[in-house]
């Protein structure tokens, strides 16, 4: 007959270590207080299996081959055009910087001679003596403007043309105002332009071979003296020469004299110099003995008239 006796299992005894840590003899402890009753600690069979924890997943290193080339791809032709164009003009830009620099500031260029010509009635001392001031200065530094403001002075210089001749001469060329009449202060003539200007003065009115202005600019008022200059300032050389003097009514009957004693009638200040080329050819034109010409009328020029 089976008997009905139960298995029992009986674990190994576990022996205590007196040196064993106080831990293990509470781990014991508690597992036989938490075991059911009517059975003892040694009767419960545990087991236990720590489980890893996923670790991340390892990049994949890729390594590189050894011996492998990189290749280099050539620079375009156009960016390496350009940059040498870049570079070419930078490199001309400072050359060109450095000389007009060394130029302009350079004590080499040192204005030393002033050359003056064109003068007549001013000398060209005087024109020397006024420029001074420049002496010494580069002549680069030097402008029309710093010439024009020294010789301001000297009324006779109407304009003036510059020009610098290196390594230190000044080359002025002066434009005097031309005189084109004589006007009587007293014992003396003053010789004028046709602003009035007062050039010069002379005691010997032959000497100049300009005509008289009748009383002047203080005599006749302001506008018969311009438009009687301005005539005057409209006739060549030649014929002015042959004037003894200019007289005007008003400022449309402008009356000249010839040293012949003919009379010019020239009328107002327009058309003078289509004027003065028919006065010219007038002049020009054979006279008849028997009934010479004591008027030259040059008023209307497309139809002059001699009487």
């Amino acid at each position: 007959m089976p008997s009905s006796r139960r298995p029992t299992y009986a674990p190994p005894k576990r022996s205590v270590r007196p040196d064993a840590p106080a831990a293990d003899n509470t781990e014991t402890a508690a597992r036989a207080a938490t075991s059911p009753k009517g059975t003892s600690g040694s009767d419960v069979i545990t087991a236990s299996r720590s489980i890893p924890e996923p670790s991340a997943p390892k990049q994949a290193k890729v390594e590189k081959p050894s011996g492998a080339t990189v290749l280099a791809f050539p620079e375009p032709k156009g960016r390496r055009r350009r940059k040498k164009v870049l570079l070419a003009a930078g490199t001309v830009l400072s050359l060109v910087a450095g000389l007009l620099a060394a130029a302009i500031y350079s004590p080499v260029l040192a204005l030393q001679t002033i050359s003056v010509t064109g003068t007549h009635f001013v000398a060209p001392a005087q024109v020397q003596a006024a420029l001074e001031p420049l002496r010494g200065k580069p002549l680069p530094q030097i402008s029309d403007d710093d010439v024009r403001g020294l010789l301001g002075s000297l009324v006779q210089v109407k304009s003036i043309s510059v020009e610098a001749r290196p390594p230190s001469t000044l080359a002025v060329a002066v434009h005097e105002r031309v005189p084109v009449a004589l006007v009587k202060q007293g014992e003396q003539y003053q010789l004028v332009d046709v602003d009035g200007v007062q050039l010069a003065t002379t005691d010997d009115p032959a000497s100049a071979s300009l005509p008289v202005i009748d009383g002047g600019a203080g005599a006749i008022g302001q506008d018969l003296f311009r438009a009687t200059a301005a005539v005057l300032g409209a006739l060549p050389a030649d014929i002015l020469a042959k004037l003894s003097n200019a007289s005007a009514q008003s400022v449309d009957a402008v009356e000249l004299k010839l040293v012949d004693g003919q009379t010019i009638v020239w009328g107002n200040a327009s058309e003078k110099e289509l004027k003065a080329k028919v006065l010219a050819a007038l002049l020009k034109a054979p006279v008849d003995p028997k009934n010479p010409v004591r008027v030259y009328d040059v008023s209307v020029p497309r139809h002059p008239v001699t009487r």
